[in-house]
C-alpha cells in the first residue's frame, strides 16, 4: 500500500502527477513556500515575506488596507491566501479582515469584518477555514469567529473560549486549533482547542509547562510549539504540546533571544518565530526544527524591528493534509464527492438540507437548514468549495439567493439578491460563475439569465436571455458550456413543453444559441447530471396530460446537435433533485406523482437504465440538488 506522505515528511509513494500538482500547487515540502509579516506596530501598513526554504532578510510583500496596531499573534492562511484580523490602534479597535494572495504580491484587499472589533487575537487556520479567538476591545473579551477563506465575507460566531483573553498563541492541525497561554490580565498557562469543521465552545487541552502571554505559535500537522512571551518576564522558552491527544506542553528548547510580542508560523518543517520586545523592538527571526526541538538558530532579519505581528505562510501545520486528509485523490481533477439536497415541498415549504457521498450508495444524511423554508424551484450553481442557491417559492416568489459550504456541515448563509423574483429556475456552473436560467413569477415566464461570482458575495448580474421564456428547464454545464434543457414555454404545464436545448459561454456575457433538441419534449426536469464531456437529463412531465416520464437522454456538450436516448429511470418521475461526481449521477426524490424519497443512480460514461442508490431523508419535490464535483468543475 502506497504511503502518501504528509508535508512535513516526504518519503513514501509519489507519482508524478502528484508531485507536479503539490509543486505548481505551492504546497510540495518547502517548495516556493513562503511566510508573510503584516506589521504590528512600528511597521505601518507594511506586509514583508520571507521564503522558509533558505534563510535570509524579509522583503517587501506589499501594504496592508489600514495600519492595524497590535493585530494578532497569528494569521490565517490557506494554500493560496493569507489573512489577517483585526488590530488596536490607540482608542480605536479595528474588526478589518485583510487578504492577500501568496502568489503574487502587492498590496491586500478587504475580505470582511470580525463579529467584534479587537486586537490581539490568537488566529490560525486549516486549508478551509480560519478561526480567531480572544482578543482586547479594549476589555478582553471570550468571542471565536470563523470565517471560509476561499470566499470573502464577514466572520461568523463559532462559540466561546473557556476564559476571556488576548496575547494568545495559536497552533492548528488540519483539524485542530489549539490556543496557549494570554493575559485575562493575570498571565495564563491555559490551553483551549477547538475542532475546526465543527462550531461550539472551545474545551481544555491542557496547561503550558510555563505560563506565557504574547508568545508565537507555529505547528507542524502534529506538534504544536509556543515560543517566547511573557511570564512574567522576557522569556526565551520554548514548549510543545501534540495537538492529536490533550495534555499539559513540555520543555522544547529556545529561542536566540528573550522577548515578547513574538509572531509564528511554520513550513510544517521548521517554526519561523519573527520580531518581538527585548524590550526594544526587535527585527529578529528565529527557526526552530519543530520534530527535534533545541536552541533555535538565525533564519534574518525583519526590515524594520517590530512587535505584535501577524504572521501566516502557505504550507504551515493546518494544510498539512496529505492524501490522508482532506486534499483530492489522485487523478480526480475536481475532487468533489458531495451531493447537496435543500428546499422544495414536503408537501409544504420546506428548509432542510441533506447530503450524501455521491461515490458510496445509501440514504441521504442531515446537513442543516436554509435561512428560510424555500419551496418551488430555485435554481442551484455549485462550485468546488459553494452551493449557491436563487429563488424559489416561500410559497411567494422571491429573490434571495444563499450559499453552503461542502465541507462544512451547517445552515446557509445570505449571499445576494437575483435581479427578479422568481421560481422553477434553472442553475449551472463552472468554478467560476454561476447562471441561473429563466423561471416563473409575479411578471409571467422569463428568459433572463442572470450570474454570480461564486467565490464572492453580492448580488447577481445581467448575463443575457434563452433563446425562449422558459420554467422547469433543466441546467448543466461543462468547464466552459452552460446548458438548459426542455422546460414549459408557455403557462400551460400539459400543452406548452418544449425539447429545446439552449447553450451559452460561461467565461463571456450574451444571448443563448439553439444546441439542438432533446428525444422528447418535457416539463418539471431537474437538474442534469454531468461529466466534463457529457450531459444527462432525467425524468419530467410529458405533453398531454402531464403525465410522468421515465426518460432519460443525455448530450457530449462540446459539440452541437440533438440528445440520444440514455436509458430509463426506475421510476417515472418529475420535480427530482440532481448531483454528480465525474463518473456517477443521482436522481433524488421527486413526484410520481406522489411525493418521492427515491434516489436513482448511474454510470455517466456508459448508456443504461438507473438501478436503486438509496432514499432521501424526506419525501420531497421540487428541491434543488447540487455538487462539488460535477462535469463543469474539470479542468476549472
Amino acid at each position: 500500500m502506497a504511503n502518501y506522505p504528509q508535508l512535513d515528511n516526504a518519503s513514501g509513494v509519489w507519482n508524478l502527477r502528484e508531485v507536479y500538482d503539490a509543486v505548481m500547487g505551492g504546497y510540495w515540502p518547502n517548495y516556493n513556500a513562503i511566510a508573510v509579516m503584516f506589521h504590528g506596530r512600528s511597521g505601518g501598513k507594511l506586509i514583508e515575506k520571507i521564503t522558509m526554504s533558505t534563510n535570509g532578510n524579509a522583503t517587501t510583500f506589499g501594504d496592508s488596507t489600514t495600519t492595524s496596531v497590535y493585530i494578532a499573534n497569528g494569521g490565517m492562511g490557506s494554500f493560496t491566501r493569507g489573512l489577517s484580523a483585526g488590530g488596536s490602534p490607540p482608542g480605536s479597535p479595528l474588526d478589518v479582515i485583510d487578504y492577500i494572495t501568496f502568489s503574487t504580491e502587492g498590496n491586500a484587499a478587504d475580505f470582511g469584518n470580525l463579529t467584534v472589533a479587537r486586537g490581539q487575537v490568537g488566529a490560525g487556520s486549516n486549508s478551509i477555514r480560519g478561526i480567531a479567538l480572544g482578543g482586547a476591545t479594549p476589555s478582553r473579551v471570550n468571542t471565536i469567529d470563523y470565517v471560509t477563506i476561499a470566499s470573502i465575507g464577514n466572520a461568523t460566531d463559532f462559540g466561546d473560549a473557556t476564559v476571556s483573553r488576548n496575547e494568545i498563541a495559536p497552533m492548528f492541525s488540519p483539524t485542530r486549533g489549539c490556543f496557549a497561554g494570554g493575559r485575562t490580565p493575570t498571565v495564563l498557562n491555559t490551553i483551549d482547542f477547538v475542532e475546526i469543521s465543527t462550531t461550539g465552545n472551545a474545551t481544555d487541552f491542557g496547561d503550558l509547562s510555563v505560563a506565557t502571554s504574547t508568545a508565537g505559535g507555529a505547528a507542524s500537522s502534529v506538534r504544536g510549539v509556543v515560543a517566547g512571551g511573557f511570564s512574567p518576564s522576557l522569556t526565551s522558552v520554548a514548549q510543545f504540546i501534540t495537538m492529536a491527544s490533550q495534555g499539559n506542553a513540555t520543555d522544547f528548547g529556545n529561542l536566540t533571544v528573550a522577548r515578547q510580542g513574538v509572531s509564528g508560523t511554520s513550513n510544517s518543517i521548521k517554526g519561523i518565530f519573527s520580531g518581538g520586545e527585548d524590550p526594544a523592538l526587535s527585527n529578529v527571526i528565529d527557526q526552530l526544527v519543530i520534530t527535534t526541538g533545541g536552541t533555535g538558530t538565525d533564519f534574518g532579519d525583519l526590515l524594520i524591528a517590530d512587535d505584535n505581528i501577524c504572521s501566516t505562510s502557505n504550507s504551515h501545520g493546518g494544510l498539512n493534509d496529505g492524501y490522508q486528509g482532506t486534499r483530492p485523490i489522485p487523478f480526480q481533477e475536481n475532487g468533489g464527492d458531495r451531493g447537496l439536497f435543500a428546499g422544495g415541498e414536503s408537501p409544504g415549504a420546506d428548509n432542510y438540507i441533506g447530503f450524501t457521498t455521491i461515490s458510496v450508495d445509501g440514504n441521504e444524511q442531515d446537513f442543516g437548514d436554509l435561512i428560510v423554508t424555500n419551496g418551488p424551484g430555485p435554481g442551484v450553481a455549485s462550485n468546488k468549495t459553494r452551493n449557491v442557491m436563487a429563488g424559489g417559492g416561500t410559497p411567494g416568489y422571491n429573490n434571495d439567493i444563499v450559499y453552503i459550504e461542502f465541507a462544512t456541515k451547517g445552515n446557509a448563509a445570505d449571499f445576494g439578491n437575483l435581479n427578479v423574483s422568481h421560481g422553477a429556475i434553472a442553475g449551472c456552473a463552472n468554478n467560476t460563475r454561476g447562471l441561473f436560467q429563466g423561471g416563473f413569477g409575479p411578471s409571467g415566464i422569463s428568459n433572463v439569465i442572470d450570474y454570480v461570482t461564486i467565490s464572492s458575495l453580492g448580488n447577481a448580474a445581467d448575463f443575457g436571455n434563452l433563446t425562449e421564456n422558459k420554467w422547469y428547464s433543466g441546467g448543466g454545464a461543462s468547464n466552459i458550456r452552460g446548458i438548459n434543457m426542455c422546460g414549459f414555454n408557455g403557462p400551460s404545464q400539459s400543452a406548452d413543453v418544449s425539447n429545446v436545448i439552449d447553450y451559452v459561454t460561461i467565461s463571456t456575457t450574451g444571448n443563448a444559441t439553439d444546441f439542438g433538441d432533446a428525444t422528447v419534449a418535457r416539463g418539471e426536469m431537474s437538474s442534469c447530471v454531468g461529466s466534463s464531456t457529457r450531459l444527462v437529463a432525467g425524468g419530467g412531465t410529458t405533453a398531454p396530460s402531464a403525465a410522468e416520464s421515465n426518460v432519460m437522454d443525455y448530450i457530449t456538450m462540446a459539440t452541437t446537435g440533438n440528445a440520444t436516448d440514455f436509458g430509463d429511470l426506475t421510476v417515472s418521475r418529475s420535480l427530482m433533485g440532481g448531483a454528480s461526481n465525474s463518473t456517477k449521477g443521482i436522481f433524488a426524490g421527486g413526484e410520481t406523482p406522489s411525493l418521492s424519497n427515491v434516489i436513482d443512480k448511474i454510470t455517466i460514461a456508459s448508456t443504461g437504465n438507473a438501478s436503486d442508490y438509496g432514499d432521501l431523508i424526506k419525501t420531497i419535490s421540487r428541491h434543488f440538488g447540487g455538487s462539488n464535483g460535477h462535469g463543469g468543475l474539470t479542468g476549472g
